[in-house]
Formats: C-alpha cells, structure tokens, sequence
C-alpha cells in the first residue's frame, strides 16, 4: 500500500511533502516541532493538518496491517484465490476487509454450524443450484441419519436452510448492497421506553429521521437517552426491498430448491443481516458524531486556551460559596500567592459589611486592579458584591466571572497538594481562578482538557480518542506560545514538546538549585534531557534576558549561525534584535531578495521570514493581538433584560446547533444557529469561536427557566 500516494490524494497534498511528514514522524520528530521547523520539507503544513495526516497514516496502517493477518489467516486454511486476494487488495475500509475475511472467520456455535456437523453441507450446496431436475424433499431423504441428529426430511431441509441463510449473510457482496441501501434509505426511529415519563428526551418519543441527515448532536442525545433508559431505538428500512436485493443476487430459478432459497434469503436478513446492519449503522453515526464532537472540543479548548492574558496586574481570585464561604486569594503578576482568607458575602450571613472592609483592604493593600470570579454556586450573589465593592472604593478595579470548571477537580490533585501543600483545597480553586484571568493557558494546562467544559456530551466521548486529540491542542496551543524557561511550572514545561514529566521536574530542580538559566544550551545539563529531546523542545522555550539574544526568540539553535548570516547581511548584529534599530530588518531583506538570502544563509524563504519575524518582535505573544477580554465595573440581572436590547458579550461555547454568550447576567444566552447570519452557514464554528466579542440583540428572555435567546443578526428599525 502506497501510504504517501493515498494521503496525496485524499487531503490534497503534494506526495513529495507526504512523505517528508511520514519519515519525519518515524524518526520520531513531534507534529509542532515539525510544523514550525520543518516547513520547506512539508510544504508548510500547520499542527492541524499534520495531525490528521498522522492520524490518517495510523489508520492505513493498522488496515495493512489487518489485511495481512486476514491473507495469513485464510491461505493457512488453504481457502485463498486470487479473487479473493484481490479483493482484500482493493478494499480501502477495515468495514470491507472483515466482509471478506467474514466466511473465513472461526466462529462461535451457529445454526448453520450445527447443520454442517450433521453432514448437511451438501445438501445445502445442491438446493443453492437451483437444478429444475433436483427435488430437494427427494434429496434430503438421503441425509437422514439419526446418529448425527438428523431424524427427518424437515430437520434435514431446515439445517440446510441454516446453511444458505449464514453463506447468504457472509457473502461481501451482498453487504455492501445493502450497506449502500441502508445508508441510502435508513431511518432513525426513537420511542419512549417508560410511558408518562417526563424527561429532557420528550422531544424523541416520537421521532424519526433519515440516518444520512441526523444531526450529530441528535445522535449523541439518542444515544444517551437510550443509555439512561428513556429511549427505544430502531434503524428501519423497507425490509421487502432490503430481501428483495438478497434474492436478486441468490434466486436464479423457479422450482422447489429456489422456494427454500427464497425462504433462507429471508431468514439470513431478519436473523443475521438486519441487527447486523443496524449495529453498524448506529455505530457508525455514533463514531462520526463522536468525531465531530471531539473535534469541535478541541476548537473550543484551542481557542479557550490561546484567550489573551491580563498581563502586569495583581489579581483577587473569589471563589463563591454558601455554607463554607467564599475563598479568597490574592496573587501578584506573576501568579505568586500573596494572601487567602474566607469571607461571607452573601447577604442572609449578616457579615456583609464585614466581607466589603476585608475585600476593600486587602485591594488597598496590595493594589489590586482585577477581580476574578468563579461561575459556580452563588456567584451570581458573589458577582453583586464585588460589584458593590467596586463602586464605593475609589480605585480602578474591574471584575470578570471566568469559568471554574475543572477548579475543584485541580485542587485536590497530588499536583496541586505539591504545589500549594500549606493552603487548604478550597482555597487553592480561588487560587486557581485569579490565575485564569491572568493567564488562562498556563493555568488550564493543570486541568484534564475533558474537565474544563467546552463541548458537548464530553463525559459520553471515547475516552482514549478524546485525550488523544484534546492532549494535541493543548501541546499546539503551548508550543504555539512559547514558554518561559525560568517561570513556567513542571505542569506547563511538560506540555512542550520533547519534555516528559520527569524531565519537566528535572528542569526545576536545576532551576532551583542553581539559579535561573541564562542560556538554552544549558538545558543539555538537565537530567534524562538529550540531544534528541532538545532538538524538539528548545526552540519553544525563551530565556528573557540571555545574553545571546537569540535564546529570547522562536529561532531554533539549529539556526543560529543562519540568523546571525542574515543580519550581517542586512548589516545589523545579534545585539540589535529588539531594538529600533532593527525595524527595518524586514525591508532590507526584501530588497536584497528573501530567495537570494536564504540561498546565502543556508536555509528556505519560509524559515528565512519566520527568523525575520522572531528578530523584529522576539519573544511576542500571538495572544496579545486577540480581542482583550471584557472586564466590568457593574452588575445586571436577567430581569434587566428586554427584546431588542443591545448587548456586548464573549463567545463561552460553540455547539452544533448554536453558541453560548456570556452577557454580563451570570447566564449565559444562547444564539441559534440560524440567528447567526442572515447567510447560510452549516456549523457556527464557520463564524464564531470561544473568546470572541461579539454583538448581539436581545429576542426573548424566559426568568423561570433561565433561558435567554440572542440574536447577532442587526433588528430591523
């Protein structure tokens, strides 16, 4: 199987870059390493192209890989032909090579097995003729032998019917017929499995659709609500045309034997073909709307990840509560916990004003600029606090409800015991949620990606496929970014690439004990870290202060000696790169000519300019040319709201049929797909993305069920 050629022609791509990926890969190079560093042998393919490339290879593989054991499996039962060599050659799914391999498959006790062991294979085989001169009642008289069972023409015919029907349901041929029906004409029908019940599944009680357009969020509800007990759940086709396709293909007379045929031809689609096919069928709308599940999660979490940061300012971290109090953190720019406590804010304690003297104080005392505030229970009544505080200290503060899913779940993890072993597990979540506003990607690394909350049916996801792809955002989000050498935490030094666990503690430890790293070479001294390791990781980790300038930039070692050509070229040195003088790097180059340079230099135009681009702005941050997030001053309340009210709001959570706004009234509103744009679009993700701020009109607000609907599209005057 020619992997390179197949991969060309599916995803579009010039066979000479497929294969560079392929053997980039297996010599153990990671997807963003190869995506920032090897981009003249790839054709500059981004990590996300990569990955389904690689993802796609897997698959083709293990194929192969099938195909193999299925050829080995029947040419040792002597039953290979080169047709059916030929087929297995041909066939381009695993769906297609277990059809073939179905015959020859070793199977658990059958009807038909138990006919064969009676000796009525031959009789099967003359009634499957169809012969005008053969009588099979005649016929079957003779296999009559009441030592293997056989005590009648009856059972006789009957085993061989048993026979035909399973031949019928193994032949390759006529499955994918019907697999064409089914997909072609197959529906969907759901019912209530409990009568009277009243559940969030009503609204499949009585449902139908046809499986080529079911939506995937509809399959994974119909999947849950057949999991939970509220669902009955049946694929269905026109059976007469499905059996009429079978004896088309098996019928080729009009006597007695084609009857029993007939009859078999019946018997193989109602006991074997039909809950065959409907297994296949769910499964696969299962698996594509898993697929589509995780990838749209992992979209989501990219761009929750890459959210701008609030850089430079102290922040106080809230963590709402009743009965236990709201926590309270204070942490300084860097994240370094200054101070916790626990206040009662909420008004039925009686220790509000209490509450208002502490928060007040501690904003005084440490010059607190913004106030994070976590969405859980009572944060709606933690959020008009805060708000009242604001308004009667005379300070530039702000607030900001972030999301703290996955808060509780960090807390009480052996990480965060390590990482803040004095302070209680309550505490650290208000910890963790003043981090998230300062920097989101460096605090949400520490969270399982399935727990911050970005999807749908995520908890309903395989799990090995969901932390295969969601690990994949997370490592491309923080190689994208870059990570500090000497601040980043064991959580964050272990999502670059190239760097394990315990090379990420080692890292620190050397940190620790000899003080921070003044350049990258130094990372070869790590323990476990060798030359192969720094190749990957080196060129994602900054040094901000090194004396060679060029350990602050994305440039890799590898290319230093090609950095340092081309500034001489351009007439500038190491020493200039983040200075004035070099703003005009870009535009001597170009005069010059970037291919003759980069002949000059030893390198491609597209490493040529991203070296260009890292001298010009060295150590940028991609994130802080996204849209800030929207920091407020005061509280409103769903009942504030009214249709056709004009709101500003952040983007929380894409879905397939819509996007979740936060507006500002602690719940979120949800924009429908078709409220969008006044064009067509197949998925909101066309035009939205979590982090966004968007602009959207009020249509209808519903106090009781807490349900808003928000419209992007401008009202009419």
């Amino acid at each position: 199987m020619d992997f390179a050629k197949i991969l060309a022609e599916e995803l579009n791509l010039q066979p000479t870059h497929v294969t560079a990926v392929i053997n980039l890969v297996d010599e153990g190079n990671t997807i963003p390493f190869i995506a920032r560093y090897r981009k003249e042998l790839t054709g500059s393919m981004d990590d996300q192209v990569l990955r389904e490339l690689n993802e796609r290879l897997t698959y083709l593989r293990n194929l192969q890989k099938r195909k193999d054991e299925v050829t080995g499996s029947i040419t040792e039962q002597e039953m290979m032909t080169a047709e059916i060599a030929a087929a297995l050659e041909k066939a381009a799914t695993l769906a297609e090579v277990e059809d073939i391999y179905r015959p020859y498959k070793p199977k658990r006790k059958t009807r038909a097995s138990m006919a064969k062991a009676k000796g009525l294979q031959p009789l099967a085989d003359e009634i499957l003729k169809q012969d005008n001169k053969t009588d099979p009642v005649q016929l079957a008289e003779s296999y009559i032998n009441e030592e293997l069972g056989v005590t009648g023409i009856d059972e006789a015919l009957q085993g061989a019917q048993d026979i035909i029907a399973e031949q019928i349901s193994d032949s390759a041929d006529i499955r994918a017929n019907l697999r064409r029906f089914y997909n072609a004409t197959a529906l969907i029908s759901t019912k209530a499995s409990k009568e009277d019940t009243d559940s969030v599944y009503s609204g499949y009680y009585e449902f139908s659709e046809a499986a080529k357009k079911i939506a995937d969020h509809r399959v994974l509800a119909i999947d849950r609500g057949e999991r939970e007990g509220f669902l009955k759940v049946n694929v269905e086709v026109e059976s007469p045309r499905a059996v009429e396709i079978i004896v088309h293909a098996v019928v080729v007379g009009n006597n007695a034997s084609s009857a029993l045929v007939t009859a078999a031809a019946e018997d193989a689609y109602t006991r074997l073909i039909h809950p065959s096919m409907d297994t296949e069928i769910r499964r696969g709308l299962t698996d594509k709307a898993c697929e589509g599940a995780i990838k749209l999660f992992g979209e989501n979490l990219r761009h929750l990840l890459l959210q701008p940061p609030i850089k430079g300012k102290v922040a106080l971290g809230l963590d709402p509560g009743y009965r236990m109090g709201c926590k309270v953190a204070v942490v300084d720019a860097t994240g370094k916990v200054l101070t916790t406590t626990v206040i009662y804010p909420i008004p039925e304690f009686k220790k509000v004003e209490q509450a208002k003297t502490t928060v007040k104080n501690l904003i005084k005392k440490y010059d607190v600029e913004i106030i994070a505030i976590g969405n859980g229970t009572a944060s709606k009544e933690t959020e008009i606090f805060a708000a009242e505080v604001i308004s009667e200290i005379n300070m530039p503060v702000s607030y900001m409800v972030v999301s703290e899913a996955g808060a509780s779940v960090y807390s009480a993890t052996k990480l965060a015991a390590t990482e803040f072993p004095d302070f209680d597990v309550n505490v650290r979540s208000a910890i963790s949620i003043a981090r998230r506003l300062q920097d989101p990607l460096a605090e949400l690394v520490k969270i399982p990606p399935e727990a911050v909350g970005v999807g749908q049916y995520q908890h309903d996801m395989p799990k090995q496929q969901m932390s295969t792809t969601l690990n994949g955002v997370v490592e491309d989000c923080v190689n994208t970014v870059g990570v500090d050498l000497n601040t980043a935490s064991p959580s964050l030094l272990q999502n670059v690439v190239g760097i394990t666990a315990a090379t990420a503690k080692n890292i620190v430890a050397k940190r620790e004990a000899d003080g921070p790293f003044k350049t990258r070479k130094e990372l070869l001294k790590v323990a476990k870290l060798g030359p192969k390791a720094f190749e990957q990781c080196a060129g994602f980790l900054r040094v901000p202060g090194a004396k060679n300038k060029l350990d602050t930039t994305a440039v890799h070692p590898e290319s230093y000696s090609a950095a340092e050509k081309l500034l001489e070229i351009c007439g500038f040195s190491v020493e200039d790169i983040g200075t004035a003088a070099v703003a005009e790097l870009k535009a001597k180059a170009e005069q010059i000519g970037l291919a003759k340079i980069a002949q000059q230099i030893g390198t491609g135009v597209p490493t040529l300019t991203d070296i260009i681009n890292e001298i010009l702005k060295p150590g940028r941050d991609m994130r802080d040319e996204l849209p800030q997030p929207i920091l407020r001053t005061d509280v409103m309340d769903m009942n504030d709201l009214k249709p056709g009210m004009k709101m500003t709001g952040t983007v929380r959570n894409v879905i397939d049929f819509g996007a979740f706004v936060d507006i500002g009234v602690h719940q979120d509103g949800l924009v429908h797909i078709s409220q969008i744009s006044n064009k067509f679009i197949r998925h909101p993700s066309e035009l939205l993305k979590v982090g966004d701020v968007v602009t959207v009109w009020v249509m209808a607000v519903d106090v009781p069920k807490k349900r808003i609907s928000l419209t992007m599209k401008e009202p009419q005057a």
